[in-house]
């Protein structure tokens, strides 16, 4: 339990040792589970739980803050790492309301069976009294789920925005004390998770503008004092802008596509682009996350397997598909032994990329001559078509 303001605790749990996340998301840094009591004259809310995994803990700092009693359980977003100890919760503090919005509501109960008569429902911009505090609640939707809603509390100009602006970086540090380090497992975070809402996380970010900030405190990773930091990093983030960088994600069976690939590095570089480059066969997803956020080109590397692409290249290409990255031109290079359809199934996998795509380099086997000359042409072609967007 730690002190963040008077009567205003955090209560919630880290978690050094997590590895993945969703059995899907790598979390390299652990992460925080991170709950909050806030202890008014009249009333006493707790915002969000923890992951049930870590009940044990929340509920030991809850009894160190003396608070005996809570009459709101508020919760801002359904997913069990924030409402998984709710029916807990529920149990030990019997009179407690849980509140919410009406779509959170319904997937509680679908997930939870928490009880239909246990919910105060509200609305966005309503507000909820705690005597000398105040709690506020502003729809903030699809950061990331449908139902996300966040809290303000403008007697300490504190913002609760659950998912949005978090971290999965397990820190003893309750404020952001090393941005540098927090900065790439903040833009990890994005990247895994709000980026594929990143034009409504837009709108949210304008909406929260008109109130003023002070501390955000976020439902994973630590808080922020100095909001600015976080927030000008989510404004070049869900922007428009893409940077002079190429993301190129690849594997190679039999070395073909490795040699291209390896040619077609040093042609960008000898011509002023920034690379990113992926061999999928033993990569951090979570890396190549990250470098889409920005890159105005993707290429994708890969062998045939059959027919269509190796299977690590096609899940590259799934995982753009639904991260829908900001990225501009899209190409694909590789190799191939007796025929297939591999260029036409990995421009079908990248369907909701909004992307030009750039005539692709396919070899027969190792490359020859031609290829190498396609390769260098294709990187005059990215190269033209950063300059023609003003970013080179």
């Amino acid at each position: 339990m730690r002190v963040i303001r008077d009567n205003v605790y955090s209560v919630g749990a880290l978690d050094f040792d997590r590895r993945i996340f969703d059995k899907l998301i790598p979390t390299p840094d652990g992460t925080t589970y991170n709950s909050y009591l806030i202890a008014g004259s009249e009333k006493t809310a707790l915002l969000d739980t923890v992951d049930p995994t870590k009940s044990d803990t929340l509920f030991r700092n809850i009894a160190k803050t003396g608070v005996s009693k809570i009459d709101y359980i508020v919760c801002h977003h359904a997913e069990q790492d924030h409402s998984g100890c709710i029916n807990e919760a529920l149990l030990l503090f019997p009179d407690a309301k849980v509140v919410t919005n009406s779509k959170c509501k319904e997937i509680l109960m679908q997930h939870l069976e928490t009880d239909d008569e246990q919910f105060i429902i509200v609305e966005d911009g309503q507000e909820l009294s705690l005597g000398d505090k105040t709690l506020k609640f502003i729809y903030i939707p699809w950061s990331h789920w449908p139902e996300t809603l966040a809290s303000y509390l403008p007697q300490e100009k504190m913002l609760f925005p659950c998912d949005l602006f978090g971290s999965h970086f397990a820190t003893s540090s309750l404020f952001a004390d090393d941005y540098c380090t927090l900065y790439e497992s903040a833009k990890r975070y994005y990247a895994e998770i709000m980026m594929p809402f990143h034009g409504q996380i837009k709108k949210n970010i304008e909406k929260l503008s008109q109130y003023e900030i002070k501390i955000i405190a976020p439902s994973h990773g630590p808080l922020y004092d100095k909001p600015e930091m976080i927030i000008d990093a989510y404004k070049d983030w869900v922007s428009d802008n893409v940077k002079n960088e190429v993301v190129i994600a690849y594997v190679s069976m039999h070395e073909s596509t490795r040699i291209m690939v390896d040619y077609f590095v040093d042609a960008l570089i000898e011509r002023g682009v920034n690379v990113w480059q992926f061999n999928l066969a033993d990569t951090d997803l979570g890396k190549l996350a990250m470098s889409l956020v920005d890159a105005a080109t993707i290429v994708i590397g890969t062998g045939t397997v059959l027919t269509g692409p190796h299977p690590k290249a096609a899940y590259a290409c799934i995982l753009a598909n639904a991260l829908r990255p900001k990225t501009r031109f899209a190409s694909i290079i590789g190799s191939y032994g007796w025929g297939g359809k591999m260029p036409e199934q990995i421009q079908q996998l990248l369907g909701n990329l909004k992307v030009e795509f750039i005539e692709p380099v396919i070899s027969r086997g190792v490359p020859k001559e031609e290829e190498y000359k396609k390769l260098d042409a294709l990187a005059e072609a990215i190269l033209a078509k950063h300059r023609q967007i003003g970013i080179i």
